[in-house]
């Protein structure tokens, strides 16, 4: 299992897999990775396109994103939530912590270059029902400094839920994402970004639970993904700035008060065969020789020019874009 953090590259309205060429999209986005994040991105081998990344291991020129947190105001102003490092990625520009993950060596084949996914609904606004077995949750912290459970993404009974907590977490909210196992084995991409993976057969696995058996329509199974967002809520916990209804006041960027709606972009841009070489060697988290590591401070030096002109910090009428969905 690989586990590593990605500094932001970028926060802004595009996304290249669901509106490709589009610019602003519909909603604003938090973006690691690669520099070659752009409002459209070419099937091709983008670790070619691309000459730094915000990621732990140079190799890994991949872009992921996810729609951003805001907090409504009792007034109705709406202001973006701030990302924080994640738990062991000190120094860190905020960002996103990744999860490849495999039951072993030689079990999982690597994406391949043009590979792209998209796991999640932006408009689902009802629970899964999925119980332990959930693709996204929120993990509110009672305690600072990742505090207070000692479970794995989304197996907290008490402090994981699969919608936005509904009261102020003092050490801040934890946002997990889980993308499917198991590939068509022949399309990098799909109409609705979705069909070409598919979960086992038993259904969507927990985490880190990659031994089930993938449908004979997808029989090749790839690293298991997951996304980890630590969202700062420190500023946001007054329930006096909270809707005067005692109603949880935070929103994705598509509108969705629910959180229901989380997913996560993902377009593969890991260099040659390093993605494989890790898979198949035993590494754990970022113990990893037969990849090279980046520090903090060489990472959080890339960056993507801002191209839409818009208010990404400050207090604002309504959210960037409306607030829509896909």
């Amino acid at each position: 299992m690989l586990r590593f953090g990605c500094s932001q590259v970028v926060i802004e309205r595009l996304d290249p897999l669901v509106n490709p060429g589009l610019k602003p999209s519909t909603h604003m986005h938090q973006v690691v990775g690669g520099n070659a994040f752009n409002m459209s991105m070419p099937y091709t081998d983008i670790s070619k396109e691309a000459t730094c990344t915000t990621c732990h291991f140079s190799q890994d020129f991949s872009n992921y994103w996810t729609a951003n947190l805001y907090f409504k105001a009792r007034n109705g102003t709406y202001k973006r939530i701030p990302q924080r490092e994640n738990q062991f990625e000190e120094g860190d520009n905020a960002g996103i912590t990744l999860y490849y993950t495999s039951p072993g060596p030689n079990v999982t084949t690597a994406f391949k270059p043009g590979f792209r996914m998209l796991t999640g609904d932006s408009m689902r606004r009802a629970s899964e029902g999925l119980g332990k077995q959930m693709q996204q949750c929120y993990r509110c912290f009672p305690e600072l400094n990742f505090g207070g459970s000692p479970y794995s993404p989304c197996m907290d009974p008490k402090y994981d839920t699969d919608h936005f907590p509904q009261q102020p977490c003092p050490g801040g909210i934890r946002s997990n994402i889980i993308f499917p196992l198991c590939w068509d084995g022949k399309n990098l991409d799909s109409p609705n970004h979705r069909d070409h993976v598919a979960h086992p057969i038993e259904g969507p696995t927990q985490f880190a639970l990659v031994n089930g058996t993938c449908p004979t329509s997808h029989p090749v199974k790839i690293p298991q993904l997951m996304y980890e967002v630590m969202w700062d809520t420190s500023a946001f916990n007054n329930k006096a700035d909270w809707p005067e209804d005692g109603s949880q006041p935070l929103v994705l960027s598509t509108g969705d008060t629910t959180g229901y709606g989380q997913h996560g972009d993902y377009v593969f841009g890991w260099e040659g065969t390093s993605l494989q070489t890790a898979m198949n060697s035993g590494c754990y988290l970022r113990n990893c020789s037969q990849i090279t590591s980046q520090t903090p401070e060489a990472k959080n030096k890339c960056n993507v020019p801002v191209t839409v002109d818009e208010d990404i910090d400050g207090w604002m009428a309504e959210l960037p874009g409306g607030g829509r969905g896909a």
